[in-house]
């Protein structure tokens, strides 16, 4: 394969995975109005690999933009809803 092509993959492959996380943040923008921010947050999480805690006043959203993410995906939801008489052992 000539140095040329291998380029071209690489960037139909960076356009394609570009083009689905787009495609992502406009199916949770869908479910989640007004919450482009936790949107975009919930996804560097995701692409970073790491865990969030995702912390807000009562009625934003929160628990209805991770249920969007997780059913976009086709995963698994895993919730603790924290109280300041949570225990180490409840989780």
């Amino acid at each position: 394969m000539s140095r040329l092509s291998v380029q071209r993959r690489r960037n139909d492959l960076a356009m394609s995975a570009r083009e689905q996380i787009k495609e992502l943040e406009e199916r949770m923008g869908r479910a989640i109005i007004g919450q482009e921010h936790i949107i975009e947050r919930l996804i560097l999480g995701l692409l970073a690999n790491g865990h969030l805690l995702v912390e807000g006043l009562p009625g934003l959203a929160k628990t209805r933009a991770v249920k969007s993410l997780a059913k976009n995906l086709e995963a698994d939801l895993s919730r603790i809803q924290f109280t300041p008489d949570l225990l180490p052992s409840d989780a």
